[in-house]
Formats: structure tokens, C-alpha cells, sequence
């Protein structure tokens, strides 16, 4: 009898626990573009192409756009007349929601946010470069402060 009870608690707690990050966060996730030149002048209203593997979304630089969460990294190619193209990979993290799944309720809820992408995050702030391709990675993200772009290394540029 004991078994049984403990049985359906069991169930109960992971049909409510399950998916947290789903309840926490939204499937889409707000991004700042920005773009400059290679001598740090920003320029706004660049033409940005921001894709991952639910689709693309566009949107102009010196703006936020929701774009959809997802475990695959995000690819954004902003241009604009007279500047070489600006390239980026944003790094797709799990966020606490992830976690919080592991921790409480188990692997359903981690099972189900991954499958919705709602258990990762990119970074929040962007500032790309002209003629420059960055990585950015939400773990060196500050708080009120753009995520710092990364030139990538050999290795990594060979495994795109």
C-alpha cells in the first residue's frame, strides 16, 4: 500500500515539476543587436538575419527581437551598404530552468524543455563588427553590459 502511495506522489510531483523551464520562460528569448564599424562607430538600421533551427527572424540593428529559444546555437549575419557583412554565433546555454528540472523534477521535465528549447538561453546583448565573424557566449555575460565577442579559434571555425 505504502508503495502505491509513494508510486502516485511520485507521478503527481513530476506532472506538476515537469517542464519547469517551460513555465518559467517563454519559448522566445529578447536579443539587443548592435552594430559598428571596425573603428567602433555604431551603425544603426542594419539589415540582421538571425537563424537557428526553428527558422530565421530579421530585425535592423540598434533594436531587441524575439527570437525562438532552442539548444542550437544561433547564426546572425547583419548588413549594410558600404560595410563588409557583420557575422556571429550566439552560444546556446541551458538557463536554470534546465537545472531546476534535474534537480526537482527529474528527467521528464528536462526531456521536455529541451524538446521545446525552452531550457537554453543566448546572450541578451550583441554588439557585432563589420567585417568581423564573433562568438558570443552568455557565460561572460555582465549584467547592463553587452556580452563580449570572441574571434573564434581554428578548431572551432573548422567545426562549423
Amino acid at each position: 500500500m505504502q508503495t502505491r502511495i509513494a508510486a502516485s506522489l511520485a507521478l503527481c510531483a513530476s506532472v506538476v515539476l515537469g517542464g519547469c523551464a517551460t513555465v518559467v520562460n517563454d519559448s522566445t528569448h529578447p536579443l539587443k543587436i548592435e552594430t559598428q564599424t571596425a573603428d567602433g562607430t555604431f551603425v544603426t538600421g542594419a539589415e540582421c538575419a538571425l537563424t537557428n533551427d526553428y527558422g530565421t527572424v530579421t530585425a535592423k540593428s540598434g533594436s531587441t527581437v524575439q527570437v525562438r529559444r532552442s539548444s542550437k546555437d544561433l547564426d546572425i549575419v547583419c548588413k549594410h551598404s558600404g560595410q563588409p557583412d557583420a557575422n556571429a554565433r550566439a552560444i546556446s546555454r541551458a538557463n536554470a530552468g534546465m537545472f531546476g528540472n534535474i534537480i526537482l523534477g527529474g528527467g521528464i521535465g528536462a526531456i521536455i524543455d529541451h524538446n521545446k528549447g525552452t531550457a537554453y538561453t543566448y546572450p541578451t546583448w550583441m554588439q557585432l563588427v563589420f567585417g568581423r565573424t564573433l562568438i558570443f557566449d552568455r557565460s561572460a555575460e555582465k549584467e547592463g553590459l553587452p556580452t563580449p565577442g570572441t574571434e573564434p579559434t581554428p578548431t572551432a571555425a573548422a567545426s562549423k
